[in-house]
Order: C-alpha cells, then structure tokens, then sequence
C-alpha cells in the first residue's frame, strides 16, 4: 500500500488518537442528549424558562454540557489539521500532545456540567497547551520541508 511505504510506521498511533477523539465527541453528544431528555427540553430550545420547567435550574447547569461539547466541535477541526499534519515529521510527539488534548477536553467538558463553568478550565486548560505543543510541531515540520 502507497501510504504504508510514505507515511512513518508511528504514524499509526496519531490515526488511533483521532479515533479516540471521535469516540469522546460521541460521548459528548450522547450526554446533552440524556441531560435534554431527562429534564424534559427539546430541540431547538437551547435553554430552559422557569416558568415553563420546573427543572429549568437544574438543565441549564447541564446544558453547559452543550456549551462545552460546541466549543470542542469548534476545536476539532484545528485538532485533526494539527495531528494529521504534524503527525508526518513528529508522530510520537503528537501523539503524546494530541493524547493530552484528548484527556484534557473530557475534563474541560464534564467540568462545564458542574453548574461552575470555571471548573472546565481545572484540567481542562491543558488541552491549549497541546494545541500550542501541536502547532510547534507543525512549525518545525513545515521548516524542514522547505529546507528539504
């Protein structure tokens, strides 16, 4: 296979991350969708009146959820361009970055579910830093291309 003999044998390892994010952001959407069921607040309302759910408080603590599954769609695609990217010259080390990432988003998601949206940030503040980590990488790999 072509891509087998141009792409590093670790390179594996970044396609398995990807996967790995695919698999939280499921679990992100799954989550709002329990919370939306359970407390009773359809699409395409995004957050509930007190005076039409007697749950209102309580959903719009966990719709934060929604907040935070948004804000890691809004993210993923930088992510992935970083890890697929970056992956060729720096595999092993985006790996490590991206699986920080990953970690870190679980964290920066279920800490919007707190009611205290500045619990995302706890451990959730890592994942910037992989991103910064991931867009080094790049960097250093688009300079050794052109250097050739």
């Amino acid at each position: 296979m072509a891509a087998e003999n141009l792409l590093p044998r670790e390179y594996g390892y970044v396609v398995l991350v990807l996967v790995f994010y695919c698999f939280l952001n499921l679990f992100m959407a799954f989550s709002v969708v329990k919370a939306r069921k359970k407390y009773k607040v359809y699409f395409p309302t995004m957050y509930a009146l007190e005076s039409e759910n007697k749950n209102a408080k309580l959903f719009n603590c966990v719709q934060l959820l929604r907040r935070g599954h948004q804000n890691s769609l809004e993210m993923m695609p930088k992510f992935f361009m970083l890890m697929i990217l970056g992956g060729i010259g720096y595999p092993l080390t985006c790996v490590a970055l991206g699986s920080i990432y990953v970690i870190s988003r679980y964290f920066y998601f279920t800490g919007y579910s707190t009611g205290d949206p500045h619990n995302r940030m706890k451990i959730g503040k890592f994942s910037f830093l992989a991103i910064v980590g991931l867009m080094i990488c790049n960097i250093l790999f688009g300079v050794k291309l052109v250097r050739g």
